[in-house]
């Protein structure tokens, strides 16, 4: 059900929608829902389905006997009903207002039943109304806490018998969409052995995510399906050159080699590999090899002259500085138009563009604005152009008189103000006088020439003292910088700085990386710093077992000398983000880990329904159960057995 569409029937009955409208609860949805149905508790009135003032009137003496209307009036409501699909089901806050009408107003349909399940905030007893051809049953569920705990503890004490029939229990009668769904899931199951690993390639768009064996890898590159290959060299960011460069060398087509090879060239390959592909006879591939970065010099120069005219253009640029003078000017006279603009435009890098070459050549303007050194007059011309997006082309241009990049730095367009602020042909006095828009929130990108100098102490040293935000965050990047700098920018006002340092830098200092563990939950492209920085600490971290802050608390459960005792004490943790931190650690006793996938947060139940002392029969029910059951096939515990039919049953329901 949309949120509008809840909004909407929730209104109908009469309903206020308090504000946030969500609310975790004390335990998830469907496991109210499980519990109101699953007949551990007999319905306490059944009523007639055409009398839906009576289900109100029964439904609210229960509500007001349970302490559901305390203090602000606000309770919890669900109204998704017992058989709902496995999307994402939140409660909804509301209150009574002035002729409210549940049984009426919550009909899924004007010929339905209305079927919803309450709870009190914060309480320890469902009420719920379901509905079937023989009337309306109101059912009672108390002590949630206490059965959650009861049953966590049974669930436990399992015996080997009971795991043997509960493996046993999985393979029987099983739905096409399960097979299919489980397998789809075990690409994504660290337990699989390679032999399996490679059974599964077509079966699990998951495998391309994970690092991956050799044996694997070989086996991918021999795939006859071609979307098998292309999601590897697309996902595969845990790919080495050698792997990456042998799934290009075996693709036999040569379109989809070059698809391949435009995302290779990003990645890097190996020489064998570049030598290779510099005789394919494929132009397209030649024409994306001659974009790679780290092309060795002869192959740059045969890409330069090469029999295609794309493959020439694209080679020309990184080429030119290795070209003797016959080989640039027959590229400035070649005669394909694309390759004389490459050619154009990478000699005036290094020699002044006049405005006849300039105004000649409607296709580089663009281009030549923002990369080639213009003449003079040419260039205080396109200053005061009235275009304020060439202007901003233009303060990028490295190449442009520092003056004039200063005259930009007061243009009345706050773009071209900012692009002019991070020019690299200006000091860091002028820089600092440049008036620019900034959002200190902005998480922006390195700076091409300051990356290009991070192997410059010197530099390293000047620019961390720079004004600029930006050119210190860009300093911040750089992999290893030396102790007075990382010392600077670790007391820089700017935490985007120190955020960058953390992610980046190898030299970041322990007590910057327990500041920025504070706020920050990691990234995509940095997705486990700072807390995998070699640096952050390992010990005496038991100091803030008691810390006000979640994301410090549960930094006590890495220290060594942290004990089981700690870990089932945070499972307990007020703070869902502590709790899920205990899910994760394997010293979770196998009941506490049961209890938790009855927690209101799904992270938390997520990390649950990995641990590895989840009992067999647990494990089953969350296979079984379209809602757990993606997360449920990454156990590690699968039994072997269990996996390989998995995947046989899969092959052959797709067959």
């Amino acid at each position: 059900m949309t949120v509008d569409g809840m909004r909407a029937r929730l209104e109908r009955a009469g309903l206020e929608i308090a504000d946030p409208w969500y609310s975790e609860g004390p335990l998830p949805p469907r496991e109210a829902w499980r519990r109101v149905t699953s007949g551990e508790t007999a319905p306490l009135a059944a009523l007639p389905g055409d009398r839906p003032a009576e289900v109100d009137a029964r439904w609210h003496r229960l509500a007001e006997e349970h302490g559901f209307f305390d203090g602000d009036g606000l309770f919890l409501v669900e109204i998704d009903g017992p058989h709902p699909g496995s999307g994402p089901r939140h409660w909804a806050r509301v209150r009574l207002t002035p002729g409210w009408d549940l049984a009426g107003g919550l009909r899924p349909a004007p010929d339905g039943q209305a079927e919803f399940v309450a709870m009190a905030v914060g309480g320890d007893t469902l009420l719920g109304v379901t509905a079937d051809a023989d009337g309306v049953r109101i059912t009672v569920v108390d002590r949630i806490a206490e059965r959650v705990e009861e049953e966590a503890h049974r669930a436990a004490e399992e015996t080997p018998r009971q795991r043997e029939e509960a493996w046993e229990s999985l393979l029987a009668e099983v739905p096409r969409k399960f097979w299919l769904l489980w397998a789809e899931s075990l690409g994504g199951n660290p337990g699989v052995p390679d032999d399996l690993r490679i059974e599964l390639l077509g079966l699990s768009g998951y495998l391309p995510y994970h690092r991956q064996s050799d044996a694997v890898i070989e086996a991918v590159t021999a795939h006859e399906d071609w979307n098998v290959r292309g999601r590897f060299a697309e996902h595969g960011t845990h790919l080495t050159q050698e792997q990456y460069a042998r799934l290009v060398l075996a693709e036999k087509e040569p379109r989809r080699r070059a698809a391949l090879l435009w995302t290779a060239r990003h990645k890097g390959l190996p020489s064998f590999a570049r030598e290779r592909l510099a005789a394919d006879p494929s132009a397209a591939v030649r024409e994306e090899l001659a974009q790679a970065r780290g092309l060795p010099v002869p192959v740059l120069t045969a890409l330069a002259t090469d029999s295609h005219a794309a493959v020439r253009a694209a080679a020309c640029g990184p080429a030119w500085p290795h070209l003797d003078e016959a080989a640039r000017e027959a590229l400035l006279a070649d005669a394909d138009g694309s390759v004389r603009t490459a050619a154009l435009l990478r000699h005036h890098q290094d020699r002044p563009m006049p405005r006849a070459v300039f105004e000649a050549y409607e296709g580089l303007r663009d281009r030549a604005t923002q990369s080639c050194r213009l003449e003079r007059a040419l260039a205080e011309e396109l200053v005061r152009d009235e275009d304020p997006a060439r202007r901003r082309r233009l303060a990028r241009n490295p190449r442009l008189d520092p003056d004039l990049v200063l005259l930009l730095g007061k243009d009345e367009d706050g773009d071209v103000r900012f692009e002019a602020s991070v020019h690299p042909g200006i000091g860091e006095d002028d820089r600092s006088r440049i008036d620019f828009p900034f959002d200190p929130g902005t998480l922006c990108r390195t700076l091409d020439w300051v990356a290009a100098l991070h192997d410059a102490p010197a530099a390293m040293r000047r620019l961390a003292a720079s004004a600029h935000p930006v050119v210190r965050r860009s300093v911040a990047r750089a992999r290893r910088l030396p102790a007075d700098v990382v010392e600077r920018l670790a007391r820089d006002g700017d935490r985007v700085v120190h955020l960058f340092l953390a992610e980046s830098c190898e030299d970041a200092p322990a007590e910057l990386l327990l500041s920025v563990w504070r706020w920050w939950t990691g990234s995509f492209s940095h997705p486990d710093r700072p807390h995998s920085h070699p640096n952050f600490p390992r010990r005496d971290l038991l100091r803030y077992a008691d810390d006000p802050s979640p994301r410090m608390r549960q930094l006590a459960l890495d220290d060594p000398d942290s004990t089981p005792e700690l870990v089932e004490r945070f499972g307990r943790d007020v703070s869902e983000e502590v709790r899920a931190r205990a899910a994760h650690d394997p010293r979770l006793s196998a009941a506490s880990a049961v209890r938790l996938l009855s927690d209101p947060y799904d992270t938390v139940r997520a990390a649950a329904a990995r641990h590895p002392e989840l009992p067999a029969r647990t494990l089953v029910g969350l296979l079984r159960d379209l809602a757990t059951a993606e997360t449920a096939a990454r156990h590690p515990a699968l039994p072997l057995p269990v996996m390989r039919r998995i995947v046989a049953e899969a092959r052959a329901a797709l067959a």
